[in-house]
């Protein structure tokens, strides 16, 4: 897939969940890659994106501060992302390098280690 490496194609991905982006991203560059362009199926697709709209739910915007559930809110969000990174791996095949990059969000906002 295209992206802003000096090579201009990357093979190294990461499924990384983040307010109003796609959850696919170049492991290298940072570029945030279409879903549409993602060789998955649409069903996965879908899958991810629905993952990918809940992304902070456990901070309340409006106050800025972590909901009283918030730790386990997140934990709950990246276990579903390790399962669909693993769908990823499955669809996309030996081609690409597919890593998650678990959400840290909640701790950062409870003051915990990472």
């Amino acid at each position: 897939m295209r992206c802003f490496c000096e090579n201009k194609e990357t093979f190294d991905l990461k499924v990384e969940g983040d307010v109003d982006t796609d959850p696919i991203w170049c492991n290298q560059c940072g570029c945030n890659f279409d879903i549409e362009e993602v060789p998955i199926s649409d069903d996965l697709k879908e899958e991810l994106m629905r993952w990918a709209l809940i992304y902070g739910e456990w901070i309340d915007w409006s106050k800025d501060t972590l909901r009283s559930n918030g730790i386990e809110m997140e934990n709950q969000h990246n276990k579903l992302g390790l399962q669909l990174t693993e769908k990823v791996k499955k669809e996309i095949g030996t081609k690409y390098k597919v890593r998650l990059t678990p959400s840290s969000s909640a701790r950062m906002y409870a003051g915990l280690d990472f």
